[in-house]
């Protein structure tokens, strides 16, 4: 476990106990809410870890590195992030996913670029989005949610 879960761990448990103390009964409450709330999700967890074994199934780890590798970061990042624009996740799907994808050896520019066009880009959803919006407002908010993907996957390569 690295440092920051260590950090999150212990912030954790130090705002637990306070509330605690607070107050029990509150406190007591909110874990039974969450109790709720998490074995509701069970069912969606599992979905996602069962997604990601087909994806990497299907997709072998060296097509991934190939294709979302270092080599060649521009093509990478243009070809992830129309994948994504393409593609519909939903986004707690998506966020391990990525992490999967970055685990068996995808370039964190084209992953955050996959990633970011994925949660921000329609373009399956574009006929409803043009139906509702106006074609205008649809094909602006994509173009402009691209562009905007791009230079979110850019600055995250020089961040990280």
């Amino acid at each position: 476990m690295d440092i920051f879960s260590v950090g999150f761990w212990v912030v954790a448990i130090i705002l637990t106990v306070i509330s605690f103390i607070k107050s029990k009964k509150k406190t007591l409450g909110a874990m039974k809410q969450a109790k709720t709330m998490m074995s509701s999700m069970v069912g969606d967890i599992i979905a996602i870890i069962f997604l990601i074994g087909i994806v990497l199934t299907f997709i072998p780890p060296e097509t991934i590195k190939s294709v979302m590798g270092s080599a060649n970061t521009l093509l990478s990042t243009s070809i992830s992030a129309l994948v994504g624009s393409i593609t519909l996740i939903p986004a707690f799907v998506a966020f391990p996913l990525v992490g999967s994808l970055v685990d068996v050896g995808a370039s964190i520019v084209p992953a955050v670029a996959f990633l970011t066009t994925l949660t921000m880009v329609g373009i399956v959803t574009f006929p409803l989005e043009k139906k509702e919006f106006g074609t205008k407002f649809a094909l602006t908010r994509n173009a402009l949610s691209f562009g905007f993907a791009i230079v979110i996957a850019l600055t995250m390569g020089v961040i990280l």
